[in-house]
């Protein structure tokens, strides 16, 4: 199996990672998804990656039926989580019509090498896409990235947890199939960062577990991630949301070390996705973090009053930055309210 043609949904603060790299290496035949208003503004503006301008001329901008019927190996899903669902008529567009047009080489089997990675946070964005086009195309996959999106430009830090990049592996076997090491081989072509791994879903658990503890407490106290190292009060926060995690996995089957919080795993200074969004005044990924956890708990009949807290401190924090709780004099008309 060989991976001849890509495509990129979601070219933001994960996604753009893989530009650079899969447009060395396949040139033409790696497509950015875009349509309407988005694909002409990555077409006249561009995006900034790590100082470098990627515009029109070398995003290679496509419509998911552009592209499908061009044929696509490998689709990259990068889009925040709050914008999964607008993208899941892209995604099955790009797959019917590869099974319509192939891979744009004569095969007898067009779905047999087409291979779809999420690159979301959290543990239900494959599901999601799967009610759409079926397990099968899944390879499960999570990303370790460390960046920072301001207007449309995207830096990605020289510091890089280890490993770095795209985390991959198979849900039902430890073994590195023959898709996982055709995804490798590209990627590594690439310079991409990426790993495989046998143990593909504790590992997601993990990095949810860590996302949950780590994005939170810092979004809602407004400071970089050496509080983690420097408060007590700080670190316990983090380290009940990241107990009741493992205990809601545990139900699940899943099982995974602790891991403590050090300056080796990030600077004293990283912001992350959260609080940047908190920051920028944008609505925050919280249903895919806390959220998804309270139903999953809820499923099970497990307690997780640490993470129902923190749920509901983030939302009051949007409803701020929303504007509803502008008390001034120019705006109350007026009037009393009564809760």
């Amino acid at each position: 199996m060989r991976i001849k043609r890509a495509a990129l949904i979601g070219a933001g603060a994960v996604g753009s990672w893989f530009i650079p790299g899969l447009g060395m290496v396949l040139g033409k035949n790696f497509y950015v998804i875009a349509s309407g208003e988005r694909a002409d503004r990555l077409r006249t503006e561009g995006i900034v990656i790590n100082g470098r301008v990627y515009d029109g001329d070398n995003l290679n901008i496509r419509t998911a039926e552009e592209a499908g019927a061009l044929g696509v190996d490998l689709l990259l899903v990068a889009v925040k989580y709050n914008n999964l669902k607008d993208v899941l008529y892209d995604i099955r567009t790009i797959v019917e019509e590869r099974k319509i047009f192939g891979s744009g080489d004569d095969t007898d089997d067009a779905m047999k090498d087409m291979v779809v990675v999420s690159c979301l946070n959290g543990i239900n964005a494959e599901e999601i896409i799967a009610k759409e086009i079926g397990e099968e195309l899944i390879l499960p996959a999570f990303m370790r990235v460390v960046s920072r999106k301001v207007g449309n430009e995207i830096r990605y830090n020289p510091y890089m947890p280890q490993p770095g990049g795209l985390i991959f592996g198979e849900k039902d076997t430890a073994e590195k199939t023959e898709r996982c090491e055709a995804v490798e081989h590209l990627l590594r072509d690439a310079g991409i960062g990426c790993e495989f791994v046998g143990n593909i879903l504790e590992r997601k658990w993990q990095k949810y577990a860590l996302n949950i503890s780590n994005n939170l407490p810092q979004a809602i106290l407004g400071v970089g991630f050496g509080a983690y190292c420097d408060s007590a009060h700080v670190a316990y926060i983090h380290d009940c949301l990241y107990a009741e995690t493992m205990v809601v996995a545990s139900k699940y089957g899943i099982r995974f070390e602790p891991e403590k919080n050090s300056l080796e795993m990030a600077p004293e200074t990283a912001r992350f996705s959260t609080l940047q969004d908190l920051d920028a005044k944008r609505h925050t990924e919280i249903e895919m973090l806390a959220g998804v956890l309270m139903d999953k708990a809820e499923a099970v009949g497990v307690p997780v009053p640490f993470t129902e807290y923190t749920y509901h401190l983030i939302r009051a924090l949007e409803e701020k930055n929303d504007g509803l709780f502008d008390y001034s004099v120019e705006n109350a008309g007026g009037e009393m309210k009564k809760c």
